[in-house]
């Protein structure tokens, strides 16, 4: 039996290598860019990484193309599937978008060579994590991707701030590599092996998976996407480079998501894991949005708006929503991208924007008619899938996408009662909710092979916690309001206060960080 596994894995081997090739190609392109000899200058070698990104992008299009024609390959370690051929191009472009970036942002700066030395590798190790077909070469992977950031991070060693920045994340990166690392053994014990397509097979014959591995998995996916109490690092590390913080918000803090998405047909054979990542995506999400609105600094409310994306993509993972939270990493990491490294031109913008002064009391008042239409709108656009949906996972989703699109037509009316604006923002939801469910729709196709349906029987008590978290995201979006408007209710005041400083978790681990390193570690 022996043999015929082995010649019908060599039978199939040419076509493997064929349609991998181009994906295996990609993270060379950077290694090689980093490591040659001879471009001792930053600006040559920065040129060479261009170069290189550019190379990777079109091995990343080509093995997305290869997937859609001659569907997935397994060659060794490495798996090439949809996921991959969706998550390759992505990280791919915003290593050409950063690295072009970093050439004159960096020009002149006598660590811009080292700069672009853990830049590429930092693209290598990621790019590596995406292709790893076995939980081993995925830890190795994973732990490289956070020892190069943290190169990166470093990078003005003679800032005080990004020191302590950078510690409290190798830290918290620390933990999450023991999780991982910890989940060999459980998974090695339960399946016998490390490889990701015999685990998916074991797990779905047996109908159940290891708990500790699951809960291993999890655990190391939150502290990876800055969850709920492990966030504080992030908006401190601001301190670096702007293109590190593109890099950073943009792509490696979605590895944590990338880990669910991976391995979600082990984390939905253990109910309690799931719903350990719907409720702590759902806090974080809501607390991040609040302290995000008095943060006076761009850069601070671009990272607590990273922590509240992290923790919706993570209550959408924990309701089974895959294909959405793939989704929202695509859009987020563009978007993020963007941001960063544009933040610049948002400040030159926030001098001259005009500001509308929103009368007092408008939003009660205004509330039920707003929340009318963007249900209607969302109705309307409910209609462009084929099944309705029955599981209130996604009715809680589809509820939580009404009240966006209501805070946005909310904005509008602040803005102007203009009934031709009004009307327009009204156009701008619909549409949004159009392409929303569309683009949704495109990929749970293209996933449906790699990413599990998961639509489990709720019980009263998970549909009275999913009721309870709509109510939440209400009253917050009800507070937001209330902040943004400027009330001068004392009480208002102090919250606002409380919220700029994150309500002091930050210093409270500042100190931590600091005792830690002052007696235990080597000073970087």
């Amino acid at each position: 039996m022996i043999e015929n596994e082995l010649a019908e894995s060599l039978s199939l081997q040419p076509e493997s290598i064929l349609t991998a090739a181009p994906a295996l190609l990609a993270p060379l392109f950077p290694l090689a860019a980093a490591l040659l000899p001879g471009f001792s200058q930053g600006g040559k070698r920065t040129v060479l990484m261009v170069r290189a990104s550019l190379l990777s992008l079109a091995a990343a299009l080509s093995a997305s193309v290869l997937v859609m024609l001659r569907g997935e390959s397994h060659l060794a370690c490495f798996q090439v599937d949809a996921l991959t051929a969706v998550m390759l191009p992505l990280v791919c472009f915003l290593a050409a978008v950063v690295t072009r970036y970093s050439g004159p942002y960096l020009a002149g700066d006598p660590g811009q060579n080292r700069f672009t030395k853990w830049l590429g590798l930092t693209f290598c190790s990621v790019l590596t994590l995406i292709l790893a077909g076995n939980l081993l070469l995925f830890a190795l992977a994973w732990a490289a991707t956070s020892l190069s950031l943290h190169r990166l991070l470093t990078f003005y060693r003679d800032r005080p701030a990004a020191r302590l920045a950078a510690n409290k994340k190798f830290l918290s990166s620390r933990l999450g590599d023991l999780c991982l690392a910890a989940s060999l053994v459980p998974a090695w014990q339960s399946f016998g092996t490390w490889d990701f397509r015999e685990m998916f097979a074991a797990s779905a014959g047996s109908g159940v998976s290891p708990t500790m591995l699951a809960f291993l998995l999890v655990f190391a996916a939150l502290l990876k996407s800055a969850q709920f109490p492990f966030h504080t690092w992030l908006p401190d590390t601001m301190e670096t480079p702007t293109p590190v913080s593109a890099l950073m918000h943009a792509g490696i803090i979605n590895a944590g998501g990338f880990l669910v998405l991976r391995l979600s047909p082990l984390l939905v054979q253990v109910p309690v894991v799931m719903d350990v990542l719907a409720i702590t995506g759902a806090f974080t999400a809501l607390f991040a949005s609040l302290v995000m609105l008095p943060q006076t600094s761009v850069k601070r409310s671009l990272a607590y708006s990273t922590i509240a994306q992290m923790g919706f993509m993570m209550l959408e993972c924990g309701l089974g929503a895959f294909a959405l939270a793939a989704l929202h990493i695509v859009a987020h990491s563009l978007y993020k991208a963007h941001a960063f490294l544009s933040s610049g031109s948002v400040v030159a913008a926030q001098k001259t924007a005009w500001k509308p002064t929103e009368r007092r009391g408008g939003f009660p008042i205004i509330l039920p008619a707003i929340l009318a239409a963007a249900s209607l709108t969302w109705a309307a656009a409910a209609w462009f899938r084929p099944h309705p949906p029955s599981d209130p996972g996604v009715w809680l989703l589809g509820s939580i996408f009404v009240m966006g699109l209501a805070s946005f037509l909310r904005n509008v009316w602040s803005a102007s009662r203009d009934p031709v604006l009004i009307a327009h923002g009204l156009l701008a939801g619909g549409a949004a909710a159009v392409a929303c469910f569309g683009a949704h729709a495109l990929f749970e196709r293209m996933l449906a092979g790699v990413l599990p349906d998961h639509a489990p029987q709720r019980s009263p008590f998970e549909i009275l916690v999913l009721a309870g978290i709509a109510v939440l995201f209400l009253t917050v979006m009800a507070l937001q309001a209330r902040l943004a408007s400027g009330t001068g209710n004392r009480h208002l005041r102090a919250l606002h206060v409380h919220l700029a400083n994150g309500f002091y978790l930050g210093e409270q681990a500042n100190r931590w960080t600091a005792r830690i390193f002052r007696t235990r570690a080597r000073p970087l």
